[in-house]
């Protein structure tokens, strides 16, 4: 695949990512959690750190947020 990144679909994208993790020997469990937390960290810019809008962005329980976030030890950024 020697298209430029811009030019795929998120699947392609996501795709060559994991084949990266999957060469370097990345654990599904550490694959899964870091992308909770960059998932989280976007989330947050977008709403300038506003758990409540997060949380109806992401469909999930404010306190569930509030709790992923301590366990991912995400710092405020945004």
């Amino acid at each position: 695949m020697d298209k430029r990144s811009s030019d795929l679909n998120l699947h392609q994208r996501m795709e060559l990512i994991v084949r990266d993790m999957v060469d370097k020997e990345i654990s599904l469990k550490d694959a899964l959690r870091e992308f909770e937390k960059i998932f989280y960290e976007q989330t947050a810019r977008k709403h300038e750190g506003n758990q409540t809008k997060m949380a109806r962005s992401l469909g999930i329980h404010r306190n569930t947020l509030h709790n992923r976030i301590k366990v991912l030890k995400i710092k405020k950024r945004y």
